[in-house]
C-alpha cells in the first residue's frame, strides 16, 4: 500500500536546488516586504504534511517566493496548483517548475497580491461542495509574509462568514505559517495569557489547530522570532451566529483593554454620556460579570454579549455606527452664538 502511495507521488526532473535557484537569479529577501526564504527541504515538506491529503486536490500556494514549497506541493501530485505571488522577480522560477511538470499537474501563476486577487476564478466548478458536506478538494497553504498575515487572516474569516471567495465552493482548509506569538494567539484558548480578539475570532469560525514551529534559523535572512504552522477548518456553523462586523467590533472594544475588567472595554461600545449604563445593561443581558477580564470569557459567553449589544442596537440604532476614535465633530463658537 505504502508502495502505491509513493508511486502516485510526481517526480520533477533534475531541477537546481533553492539554493542555487536564489544565487543564479539574484534573488535576494526583501526585509520591507517581510519575506524569509524556508530552504530546509525536511521543514518544508513537514509543513505540505500538515495540509493532509492533497493528492489529485487544488491548491491554492499564496507567496511561493523562489519555489521551495511549490516544489513539495507538485510531488505530492495535486490535479491543480495556482501560484499566487506578488513580486515578479520570483515569476521565472515558479515558471521553471511549471514547466517541469508540464502534463501531470495544471500549474496557474498569478501575479498579483493576495489581498486583492479573487482566488475563487481559479478553482474548477466541479470542486464545489456544500458547505455541510465534508471540506471540498481544496486546499491554501502559505508561507505568509508577517507584514499582511493577520490582515489576511481576517479578511479571509470575514469571507468564511459570508461563504464567499474559495469559501463559496465549500469549508476550504487552510494551512500557513505566522510569526509565532501571533499563531499561538490563533489557537489559545480561554484564560490562556496569548488569548485575544484573533484567538475568539479564529475559533468562532474555524477549528484551528497549531501544529508545530520552525526555528528562525531555517529561514533566510533569519527572522527576529520564531514561526508557527497553524491548520484551520471552517465549521459548519459558527459558534456566534450573528454578523461578522458586528462581532468582530464587540471583540475588538473589549478586547481592548485587554488587563482591566472586561465591562470596560465593552464601555467604548457607546457614547461617553451612556456608556457606563449601556455597558451594565448589555451585561447584565448577557449574564456575564462586569469585573471578569476579557481572556476570560469565552467564545460561547462573547456570543451571548454580541447578541446583548444587537438587541440594543436595535432599541437604539444611532449607537450601532458609534466609533469611539472617530474624531469629534468641531463646533464654530462664533456660528454657535450667532444661532
Amino acid at each position: 500500500m505504502a508502495a502505491a502511495k509513493q508511486a502516485l507521488k510526481i517526480r520533477l526532473p533534475p531541477l537546481p536546488s533553492i539554493k542555487d535557484v536564489i544565487k543564479l537569479y539574484k534573488l535576494r529577501a526583501i526585509r520591507e516586504l517581510s519575506q524569509n526564504f524556508l530552504m530546509e527541504p525536511r521543514l518544508i515538506d513537514k509543513i505540505v504534511r500538515a495540509a493532509g491529503h492533497i493528492e489529485n486536490n487544488v491548491v491554492c500556494e499564496v507567496g511561493p517566493g523562489p519555489g521551495g514549497i511549490t516544489r513539495s506541493i507538485i510531488q505530492q501530485g495535486p490535479r491543480k496548483l495556482v501560484l499566487i505571488e506578488k513580486d515578479p522577480r520570483f515569476i521565472p522560477t515558479l515558471e521553471l517548475l511549471a514547466d517541469a511538470c508540464r502534463g501531470k499537474v495544471d500549474v496557474d501563476i498569478v501575479t498579483g497580491d493576495i489581498l486583492k486577487t479573487d482566488i475563487s476564478q481559479f478553482l474548477p466548478e466541479d470542486t464545489k461542495h456544500e458547505w455541510t458536506d465534508s471540506p471540498p478538494p481544496i486546499n491554501l497553504i502559505g508561507n505568509l509574509p508577517f507584514s499582511v498575515s493577520t490582515i489576511l487572516m481576517v479578511r479571509w474569516l470575514e469571507m468564511i462568514s459570508k461563504r464567499e471567495g474559495p469559501w463559496s465552493f465549500g469549508r476550504a482548509r487552510m494551512t500557513l505559517t505566522f510569526q509565532k506569538e501571533v499563531a499561538e494567539r490563533m489557537a489559545a484558548c480561554i484564560m490562556d495569557k496569548q488569548r485575544c480578539r484573533l484567538s475568539v475570532m479564529c475559533q468562532n469560525w474555524c477549528s484551528v489547530k497549531y501544529k508545530f514551529d520552525i526555528p528562525g534559523a531555517a529561514f533566510v535572512p533569519k527572522p527576529d522570532v520564531d514561526v508557527g504552522v497553524v491548520t484551520l477548518t471552517p465549521m459548519k456553523q459558527p459558534i456566534i451566529k450573528l454578523p461578522f462586523k458586528l462581532i468582530e467590533k464587540v471583540v475588538r472594544q473589549i478586547f481592548s483593554m485587554r488587563q482591566k475588567y472586561s465591562i470596560r472595554g465593552a464601555q467604548t461600545l457607546f457614547p461617553e454620556e451612556v456608556r457606563e449604563e449601556m455597558a451594565l445593561r448589555m451585561y447584565k443581558m448577557a449574564e456575564i460579570d462586569p469585573i471578569t477580564r476579557p481572556f476570560q470569557i469565552a467564545t460561547g459567553e462573547f456570543g451571548r454579549l454580541c447578541e446583548a449589544y444587537n438587541e440594543i442596537i436595535k432599541i437604539y440604532p444611532e449607537f450601532e455606527n458609534y466609533d469611539m476614535r472617530a474624531p469629534k465633530k468641531k463646533i464654530d463658537a462664533d456660528v454657535e452664538a450667532i444661532t
